[in-house]
């Protein structure tokens, strides 16, 4: 590959230097990168999260988000997950 050399500089993370070593499509499923991912949100979960947003939205004194982690059906999201939907939608 005439062009490997541009890739050597860009090196994102362990995996992808695995990858570009042994061969592309050469991590298994569930290994390196693909095994850290989140799972993506449903449909049901992102209106589920509008309607807690605005609930709690208008409550004075807390924190909403705390609020929204306590009455969110889907169990093992974190708060960092629900801020970055919150701010994406």
């Amino acid at each position: 590959n005439k062009k490997a050399f541009v890739e050597l500089l860009f090196w994102k993370s362990p995996a992808i230097v695995f990858e570009m070593t042994k061969g592309y499509n050469s991590l298994q499923e569930g290994e390196g990168a693909t095994r850290s991912r989140v799972p993506p949100w449903t449909p049901q979960e992102e209106q589920e999260l509008r309607e807690l947003y605005w609930k709690y939205k208008e409550v004075e004194g807390g924190d909403i988000i705390t609020a929204i982690l306590a009455h969110l059906p889907t169990p093992g999201r974190t708060r960092r997950q629900v801020v970055k939907q919150l701010v994406r939608m």
